[in-house]
Order: C-alpha cells, then structure tokens, then sequence
C-alpha cells in the first residue's frame, strides 16, 4: 500500500486511477490496451504516463526486495537496531539503502580491515572515543606492539587505528547523505585537454560549470571526450565545508585524541569519501543527462512514426552512389515491387542522357507520380538530376529527399534477405526509400529504433533503458494507428499488443495457408494466439472487407453488443457506418443516459462513437503532408535573409535541424525558434513540422546553416 500512494503522490493522481493501473499491469494487461480499453478504470491516462508509471512501479517494488534483503543481512550479522531498521524503511533510493548497508557489506581486503586483524580495533575505539582526559594516544598506541602481526612500533600501531577510523566516518550513512547533497548543490564539474588537439572537444577545454547548472546535453558530451580520452574530469568542492558537515558527527574538541580522530577523518574524506561522491554524482549526472536524452530521442522517433503517409501513389526509389550507381526500384501504391534498375548520373560515370532514358521509360511504363531519394551519398546529385529531369519531362511529378538512416541495417538483415531473397543489398535500400516516403511507419518499424538517427548521443545511452523505450514508442505508434490484419508483415504484426514476434509469424502463416482473415474472431484458431493474446490484440487489428463492419474499426469485439445496441438507439443500419454523423444525436439523447444504457462509461463511449462516424481512420491523415519539391537549390544559391520553407528532421536539447532542400539540413538554435523563453525546443517543434525559416549564416566549406524562425534575429551584415 505504501508503493501506492508514493505512486499518487509523485505523479498527482487519484488513488483508484493508480491501484487500477497497478492491478492491470498484474494481471499482464499491455499498456496498449490499458491506455485504450480501460480508461474507465485509470481515467483515461495516457500510454507515456503508464509506461512512466510501470516503470517507476518496477524501481519502488526493486527498492522493497533491497530492503528486506538488507535487514535480512544486517539481522544474521546481529546488528539490526530498532533506529537502523527505521532508517532503512525511511530511505528513498537506492543510494540511500547502499549508505545503510556499507558498514555490513563484506569488503575486499582494506587498510582498516587489516588493522581489525592485527587487534588494533580497541585502540581505535579508545581514540575515537576523545575522552577529554585520556593519555595522549602515542602512548596508548604502545601497547599494541606486536612483532609477531606486523605493528613495530607505536606509530604502527596508530596508523592502523586512524585507518579503521577513517573507515569508520567513510561508512556513515548520515555523512553520505548530506555530502551528496551539499556536493550536487556547490561542486563544480572541472574539465581539461588530455591531448594538444581536441578537435571537436576544443571548447571544453578548461571548462567548469557548476553541477546544479550544467546542461544535459553538454554532460554527454564531456563523458564522449572523457571516454576518448580526449578529456580529463573532475570535480571540484569546498574541502573545509566538508570537513564542518564531518566534524560535527564526529570530532569533539577538547581531547589529546582530537588530533588524530581529526586526521583521520581527513583521509576518510580525501581518500574514501569524496572519490566516492564524486562517482555517484557522474554516475547521476550521465543517468539524469540519459534519460532525458532518451525523452527526446522517443518524442522525436515517435514523430517520425507518426508522419502521415503518402497512399496509393506509385513510387520510384532511388538509393544514390558513386561508383556503383544509384539504384532504383518502383513500387505500386502497396509497396509492391514493379521495377528495379541502376543508373549512372553521378561521377565519376556521369551517364546522364542514359539515366534519363532509363528513369523516362520507367516513369511511362508505370505511370510513377513521385520520387523518394535517399539522403546519403552522391544525394545532391541524384536530387538534381531528379530536378532536371521532372523540368524536362513537364509531368505531374514531385520528389522527396528521404532519410536513409537505418536502410542498410534493414537491407543486410534476414528479414529483407526473406522479402526479396532475388535481389541484393543496394536494391532492398532502394525499395525500402520508397516505401518509407509510402508508409514510414509500416516501413521503419523493420529497423532498430536506436538506427533511425533522430536523437542525440544515442550510442552514449544505456542500451536496456534505450531500447525498452525506443520499443515503447513503436508499440504505441502502430497500435494507436492500427494495422491492417490481411496485409501487414509479421515484423508489424510483432509491435501489436499482446503479440509476440512468434505469435506474430504464426498470424502470417495461418493467413498465407488460409486464406484472408474473414473477421477478427478467426485469429483464435492461430496457434498459441490465446484468450489473453486476443483479448490485447484484437481491437488494433483491422478487417476492411470481412463479414463484420466493426471489425474495420478500433470498437473492440467486448464492445460489439454496446456499439450494435447503440446503432439500434440511433436506428442506423451497419452499412451506414462511416456515412453519417452519430455525435450530435447522442448529445442531444444526453451522453450519460446513452452510456447508463449500454452499461458503458462516457470515455469508452465517445471512443465507439468516433470509431462509427470514421472507421478504418488514420489519425496521421490528420497531420499536415510532408513538404514534396519540384525543384532545387545549392548551399551556394542560400543568401542571408532568404525566407524558406522546411522541414524539421531532428531536435535536440540546443536547437532544431530543419531540410530546407539543399542536401545540407540547417541549425535553427534554441534562441531562435521563438521569442518567449523556453527550456528545450520540443516545447514548440516536433519531428516533421513544415516551419517557415530565414537563412542567418552559410559556411559552404564547413556545410554549415544557421536558420532563424525570428525575423528580427536577421543581421543582412553578416554575409557568411
């Protein structure tokens, strides 16, 4: 119960919405489903806030199995107090139970514990223990000779004490604690030049910030240097602040021991408390830098996800190169391969006429609309050959510079070698360029997320944080668009609640064996599709021409006698169903009464509604169409002040990379996208907004752009 209302209280919700959400996620509910199919229960929280929730379930319940195994530990050692157990109940982190544990924790062989074997341990008591009247310790420390164990002399012998001292304050739980904390809240992080060229780590060259302030992104930046040992870090803090938080827990004045129990908690400090600080607050610093940079990677991949598509449009895929050509592929409006070939327009062959001839008949033959160019090598030169070519030819045709991020991990993978076993590497690219401006979703979903490129230091992260995100992300993107039960490919099929990659290939054989799934109740004679599995999965699946209407809807087959009853309040037929507007009548039946009737809560209710008045709907269809392009500009055509349209591919933590058609995508920084305060530019911009922009700056050998969506930013002085 105490898990719970942590839950509530850190993320402002009611109690039953967390003890429902909890309870779902027990019982092996998806969050999917839960986010779609139980809003009655969570009132209606979204698929991030219970992904955050599950997730911060997860860490809290890890805590509890810490805690209780701790005590555990510490009680067979005979050393659970009353105060210490509280304590251990109280902490908050992780961190904060490892501070309690350490004095029980079996250590490696330390300077203190090899004192503790040579007896010197009461003689650390007696000076610890500064009574204001005790000898001075030197001569206590005599009668801890011993030859026999190693301690020669009375300075042995007080070495060894202050050691286990010293171990003694480095162990204090309290101590940790309020370090951590004063540390985080004064420290300054120091960096320096490891080598005499830094190259890109320049400006982080005698750097220092301090914690509180440093920037995520550039904490990223300094552990990639560090990491390449281009740099050297560390962390600066007030030494005589630490020694006051120290002395008042264990310093008294007054004694002949207070020298030496001082000394020893300056060693405590230099040698074993603050370089252990100091790996915590690094170690904080990279976690609280990562997870908000993974925040940003899944907000903008889920933007790329959610690009609308351009259907039904026969589409000519063209994957630059040098010297092995640019391949082409045509597919038809399904991403069906027409046509493949290889053209030569770029150097070194520069077979221009050839590949006009070429690209001309395929355009004819199968009557192409659009052209999806990959934004890797020999680019520019393909885009203007495309340019050129559309110029000359008069016809109704536009193209599209498309990232190819990821297009040779998906061409070299087993999946694309199993789609098109008669083609190689360089063709599946081109097929996969076209169907990704065709259907980005359906296409980037046979990629590993962490290979799209639309983050920042995403090779920086922790791969199992990284990657149980980034697969969060897609899973809600294909499930709150919905996939099409008789044409998706089991790589799809495999990001749809409730089915696994297995499951999923086994959906795709029963309908290769049998035919096209004739309604959704079908899928519970595929093998090891179960109760539980149709339950989650039905509802995202779509049936456009089976015997049911609703099976082409999101209305789940539990709701189907509510929606057919509602149907009948209404006396609409099921033919009817996307033809008229069911709303306004409800509303005027009064939404509570309709819902009390069909037994159904208001959430569920206005969701069937929208699902009969619009079935079959993509909600990218809602989004504004990408920015398609006839013609072309060089970074040599870019004047300052010019006004352009584009299109953003990537935001990060100081700015916005916006396509502006020139093959070079240019910089927009954080102080220039708008002229209110923000704190990140995800505030105003996601991934595929057309925005209007003015060029500021253009660096042609450095391929550099700086872009400003503040036209009073301009300055017409600055020419480079």
């Amino acid at each position: 119960m105490e898990i719970l209302k942590i839950l509530a209280e850190e993320f402002s919700l009611k109690p039953f919405q967390v003890e429902n959400t909890v309870k779902l996620i027990d019982e092996g509910n998806t969050i999917p489903f839960i986010a779609r199919y139980r809003k009655e229960m969570t009132g209606s929280l979204d698929d991030q806030i219970l992904r955050e929730l599950g997730t911060r379930l997860a860490y809290l319940r890890n805590m509890d199995e810490t805690r209780e195994k701790i005590k555990e530990t510490i009680a067979e050692q005979g050393g659970l107090t009353d105060e210490l157990a509280a304590a251990i109940d109280a902490a908050k982190t992780l961190a904060e139970l490892e501070d309690l544990y350490r004095p029980f924790k079996k250590k490696r062989k330390t300077r203190a514990s090899v004192a503790k074997e040579k007896g010197l341990e009461p003689l650390a008591d007696f000076i610890y223990a500064q009574e204001p009247d005790c000898v001075e310790p030197i001569i206590e420390a005599e009668k801890y000779i011993n030859t026999e164990f190693g301690v020669e002399t009375a300075e042995d012998a007080l070495a060894g004490a202050m050691d286990i001292i010293a171990e003694k304050v480095s162990d204090d739980a309290d101590i940790r604690k309020r370090m951590r904390f004063v540390c985080s809240a004064h420290g300054i992080l120091t960096v320096k030049g490891a080598k005499d060229e830094l190259d890109v780590y320049e400006m982080y060259n005698d750097f220092s910030e301090a914690i509180s302030k440093i920037a995520d992104h550039r904490i990223l930046a300094i552990n990639r240097g560090e990491k390449e040992d281009f740099l050297k870090v560390s962390i600066k803090f007030d030494t005589d602040k630490a020694m006051f938080i120290i002395a008042k827990n264990h310093i008294k004045q007054g004694s002949p021991c207070t020298a030496c129990v001082t000394a020893a908690c300056e060693d405590a400090y230099s040698r074993l408390i603050f370089p252990s600080i100091e790996r915590e607050i690094r170690s904080e610093l990279t976690e609280r830098a990562s997870k908000n940079a993974i925040k940003v990677f899944s907000s903008n991949l889920k933007q790329l996800l959610m690009q609308p598509p351009i259907k039904d449009k026969i589409t000519i895929g063209l994957d630059p190169g040098y010297r092995t050509g640019c391949k082409v592929a045509v597919v038809d409006g399904t991403g069906k391969v027409l046509d493949t070939s290889v053209i030569y327009p770029a150097p070194p062959h520069n077979k221009i006429e050839d590949a006009k001839r070429i690209i001309t008949d395929l355009i004819k033959r199968h009557n192409v609309e659009i052209f999806a160019i990959g934004n890797g090598t020999a680019s520019h030169e393909t885009e203007v050959f495309a340019a050129d070519l559309i110029k000359e030819l008069g016809l109704d045709l536009s193209y599209m510079v498309v990232s190819e991020a990821g297009a040779s991990v998906y061409s070299a993978s087993k999946l694309a070698a199993a789609e098109f076993p008669e083609f190689d590497v360089s063709l599946r690219s081109a097929v996969s360029i076209a169907r990704r401006l065709q259907d980005p979703l359906a296409e980037l979903v046979k990629i590993d997320p962490k290979a799209i490129g639309v983050g920042q230091y995403q090779h920086d992260m922790p791969p199992a944080q990284l990657g149980s995100a980034l697969d969060g992300v897609v899973e809600n993107c294909v499930n709150s668009v919905g996939v099409d039960l008789n044409s998706a490919s089991s790589e799809l099929l495999s990001h749809i609640a409730g089915l696994s990659s297995a499951v999923a290939k086994n959906v795709v054989a029963y309908r290769d064996e049998n035919g096209k799934f004739a309604s959704r109740s079908e899928l519970k004679k595929v093998s090891k599709l179960g109760p539980k599995a149709f339950e989650q999965c039905a509802g995202f699946l779509r049936i456009s021409d089976g015997k049911e209407a609703l099976d082409n809807t999101g209305v789940h087959p539990e709701s189907y006698n509510a929606a057919k009853k509602l149907l009948a309040i209404l006396n609409i037929k099921e033919n009817q169903i996307g033809n008229i507007q069911i709303t306004e009548t409800v509303q005027n039946l009064g939404i509570d009464k309709v819902a009390e009737e069909l037994g159904l809560g208001i959430p569920t209710l206005e969701d069937i509604i929208k699902e009969l008045e619009r079935p079959g709907r993509d909600p990218r269809d809602e989004l504004p169409p990408p920015l398609l392009r006839k013609d072309i500009m060089s970074m040599e055509d870019l004047k300052v002040g010019m006004e352009l349209t584009g299109t953003v591919r990537n935001v990060i933590d100081f700015g916005a990379f916006v396509d502006i058609g020139v093959h070079q995508d240019g910089l927009v920084h954080i102080s220039h996208i708008t002229n209110r305060f923000i704190k990140h530019p995800s505030e105003v911009l996601k991934v595929g907004d057309l925005v209007k922009v003015w060029v500021l700056g253009v660096d042609v050998p450095k391929k550099r752009i700086s872009l400003t969506m503040r036209k009073d930013k301009i300055d017409y002085g600055n020419k480079e």
